[in-house]
């Protein structure tokens, strides 16, 4: 009797996360390495439920990494307009898709461009972010305040911005003191202490 071969079947959560675009991989930045684009605005957070550390695990497993290959890459993740409830899949679920990568897909990340951090997001990650993911991951990450800060690693033609960064873009702009956390913006979007995934982060300073 001939054996069957097992199928990697593709399950809802993925099939939601794919279709969002929330996570793709575009063109190159001015050192020849890949660009792995993150919209944070885009992730189905809320959708997903318990299930995003799954889907991101699968997403990085069969579409992210192969599409990559052996090479060197960057990931340029915009912040611009996330909402805490719709969009934030938690650092739990963020630190495990990040320690599923194999060691040498970790070694071959290069940068991570943080677009529009927020003041409260610099001093979270100050304060914890070496405790929440290995020092290896934070010591790559890179704020951007403006996109044109970004245009020095990567030309413009080589990643998609979506509307919601060029319009927060334009925002702060015109109101430069939201960077100091002094203005608050329009709606309540950016990373705080009560949207860091308490329980989450506090299993992870115990595990570090």
């Amino acid at each position: 009797m001939v054996g069957t071969v097992a199928k990697d079947v593709t399950t809802e959560p993925e099939l939601l996360l794919d279709r969002s675009r929330a996570i793709t991989v575009q063109g190159g930045d001015k050192g020849g390495r890949a660009v792995v684009r993150i919209v944070g605005k885009y992730f189905p957070a809320r959708a997903l439920g318990g299930r995003a550390e799954e889907a991101l695990k699968a997403h990085l497993r069969k579409r992210v990494l192969p599409e990559v290959g052996e090479r060197d890459f960057v990931v340029v993740y915009m912040h611009s307009l996330v909402d805490r409830g719709d969009n934030f899949p938690g650092l739990g679920a963020i630190r495990a898709a990040y320690e599923c990568m194999p060691a040498a897909a970790r070694e071959r990340l290069r940068a991570v461009y943080f677009v529009h951090p927020g003041i409260q997001a610099r001093l979270f990650f100050a304060t914890f972010g070496r405790f929440l993911f290995s020092s290896g991951l934070y010591e790559k990450l890179r704020y951007m305040s403006r996109l044109e800060y970004l245009w020095a690693h990567i030309d413009k033609g080589e990643l998609e911005v979506p509307e919601c960064a060029r319009r927060h873009d334009d925002e702060l702009e015109r109101r430069p003191l939201m960077d100091y956390g002094i203005e608050a913006a329009d709606r309540c979007c950016m990373f705080d202490a009560a949207s860091m995934d308490t329980p989450a982060s506090l299993r992870s300073l115990r595990c570090s």
